[in-house]
């Protein structure tokens, strides 16, 4: 397979990917599951598998697409925290500002290029491959985990304990029990899900399949 054609088969995956964003953005209770307090996600799996696939560059660029579409979520079908995710939105006198575009986009750009690192270092000269999907989507996932609900604790801490109801002094617990009740099977299901989807699409790309971007 030519270089041209290889490098047109990896715009055209990545566009699958992008649009499995979109349509998992778009339906309801299938990427973004509103527990009240906070949205559960499966959108980031298809920017860990862009991270696989294609390389960290081309997990980032589809981290910032499920970046702007939590920002657009969280702006017109927000829940109590959405002024974290977005600046346009606010609680009482309580509002979004530029600290939550950082919440909102950074830790979601980084998932894919940190999925996409993490493969890269662990599937070096051709072994482990399964096993290196597996962490690198357990790894991608909760970074995002982990920057957002740090990002939470520490930008809108007091805010955010008060709109969830829960006082600032026992929030970091209650960030930790989320991060155990949410951002771990988050995890969990990424890494499965991940593992089964990049296992045949590495075979074919074994085969002369799409080069990553790099």
């Amino acid at each position: 397979m030519s270089k041209t054609r290889q490098k047109t088969t990896a715009l055209v995956q990545m566009a699958l990917l992008a649009a499995l964003i979109a349509v998992l953005s778009a339906v309801p209770w299938l990427g973004y599951i509103n527990l009240g307090f906070i949205n559960a996600t499966t959108v980031h799996i298809p920017v860990i598998i862009g991270g696989i696939l294609l390389g960290p560059k081309a997990g980032g660029v589809l981290g910032g697409f499920f970046g702007l579409t939590s920002l657009l979520k969280n702006t017109f079908q927000p829940n109590l925290s959405s002024f974290v995710f977005s600046p346009f939105y606010g609680v009482g006198e309580t509002h979004g500002n530029l600290w939550s575009l950082v919440i909102c986009l950074v830790p979601r750009i980084l998932i894919g290029v940190v999925a996409g690192l993490c493969y890269r270092a662990i599937a070096r000269g051709g072994r482990r491959k399964t096993a290196a999907m597996a962490v690198a989507a357990v790894v991608g996932s909760l970074c995002n985990t982990l920057l957002v609900m740090g990002g939470i604790y520490l930008f809108f801490g007091p805010a955010y304990a008060a709109a969830q109801g829960v006082a600032y002094g026992a929030l970091f617990g209650w960030i930790a029990a989320l991060v155990g009740t949410v951002g771990v099977p988050e995890a969990l299901v990424a890494a499965v899900l991940s593992t089964a989807i990049c296992r045949p699409l590495l075979a074919l790309q074994g085969r002369g399949g799409p080069v990553q971007w790099r």
